[in-house]
């Protein structure tokens, strides 16, 4: 039986919610191993003078757990 945990993280970028995504994924994977899926929660920008200067997102991140037992 596999274990999955899920974490919320935030994460931007300048570029678009794509990126911001793969950024989440790029900077959860530094510690966690075994990414089983994200699901975007929310989305958000950040405006200044009137413009958009970044995208932002809310995700859960799935991941299973390895409890390093081996079935013999």
């Amino acid at each position: 039986m596999s274990i999955v945990k899920v974490i919320e993280v935030i994460a931007s970028s300048e570029s678009g919610f794509e990126d911001a995504v793969r950024n989440a994924v790029k900077e959860v994977s530094k510690t966690i191993k075994n990414i089983d899926s994200v699901y975007v929660k929310d989305f958000k920008v950040h405006v200044k003078d009137d413009q958009i200067v970044s995208f932002g997102v809310i995700c859960k991140v799935s991941f299973r757990i390895d409890d390093g037992l081996k079935n013999t």
